[in-house]
């Protein structure tokens, strides 16, 4: 683990995009082509704001989601009307998006074709990934059923979760899918997340999920 802090949430968005927009342009020279796996929720939204205006040809950049709470995107906790207000505008619009919910379906229901959909732009180029006080990244959170299979090394590539603690179900990219990643970043703001990172020792993974991210990963802290 690279440990990353910086002075202000202001210089926290901008050495996070500029780090996420070296590797993308460096990943488009050799390959031609790009995956961006992006967490939710506000802490992200400033350095989007930011990669939004790089020099990069997002043409040839896929963004997909690490996870998505079963909400049609006009829903405000929607992880995809986020992204695509901070990230996927100007330049940034050229970008395809990997969509991890289907109106009109269940979870169950949706979770094939979201896999088909998803297939074609992994291995992940580079994630961008959250972190809670539980310590769960994506949606692979302690409490939730089926926790153990999704951190498994044969896990399918996405899975259904419902943590007993949130709302609503929820689909996740799985801890293989995630480890696999070329470049990982977690972006946390705040004591209390640091404390957390710094304290978390060699838990199981189910209890600690974040904790498969943590050896190759750039933690980007700020207070």
């Amino acid at each position: 683990m690279r440990f990353v802090s910086y002075a202000d949430r202001a210089r926290h968005a901008y050495g996070v995009a500029a780090a996420i927009s070296l590797e993308l342009k460096r990943a488009i020279e050799v390959d031609g082509h790009a995956t961006l796996c992006v967490a939710g929720g506000t802490t992200p939204a400033p350095a989007f704001d930011i990669l939004a205006g790089a020099m990069i040809d997002w043409s040839k950049v896929t963004v997909i989601p690490t996870d998505e709470r079963w909400v049609d995107e006009s829903d405000p906790r929607s992880n995809a009307a986020l992204v695509k207000k901070h990230l996927l505008t100007g330049a940034a619009s050229a970008a395809k998006y990997i969509s991890f919910y289907a109106a009109g379906l269940s979870p169950a229901e949706g979770i094939a074709s979201i896999t088909k959909n998803l297939a074609p732009h992994l291995p992940i180029t580079v994630l961008l990934a959250g972190m809670g006080l539980d310590m769960h990244t994506a949606s692979l959170f302690p409490d939730a059923d089926g926790i153990k299979a999704a951190m498994a090394d044969d896990a399918p590539p996405v899975m259904v979760m419902q943590p007993k603690s949130q709302p609503e179900a929820r689909i996740t990219l799985t801890a293989p899918v995630l480890a696999a990643a070329r470049h990982s970043h977690i972006m946390i703001t705040g004591a209390d997340k640091r404390a957390v990172v710094e304290g978390m020792g060699a838990p199981l993974p189910e209890k600690a999920p974040v904790s498969i991210l943590l050896a190759r990963a750039q933690v980007h802290w700020a207070l």
